[in-house]
């Protein structure tokens, strides 16, 4: 399944509903959560497994969810880095 990076910055006074509302939906989905708050970065960040990136966007806060940035995440092998450079 993919994995997608979403970075959810909010404000301030977002700061507050945005906790609450992950954790309304759940201590696992809080857990999967790192947080630049307390550093004055008002922005989340998690990476998960999801079907699409618009299922990964039901991570995030509907109040904050048009800012979110939602990247699917990739692997390479060395194969592929190497046959980058032939263009194969």
């Amino acid at each position: 399944m993919p994995r997608y990076l979403i970075e959810s910055p909010h404000t301030d006074e977002e700061c507050l509903p945005v906790l609450d509302w992950i954790l309304a939906h759940g201590s696992i989905l809080l857990s999967k959560y790192e947080f630049c708050c307390m550093e004055g970065d008002h922005t989340g960040y998690v990476i998960i497994e999801a079907p699409t990136k618009t299922d990964a966007r039901h991570a995030v806060p509907p109040s904050i969810q048009n800012k979110a940035r939602i990247v699917e995440l990739q692997k390479f092998t060395p194969e592929q880095i190497r046959s980058f450079h032939t263009g194969h």
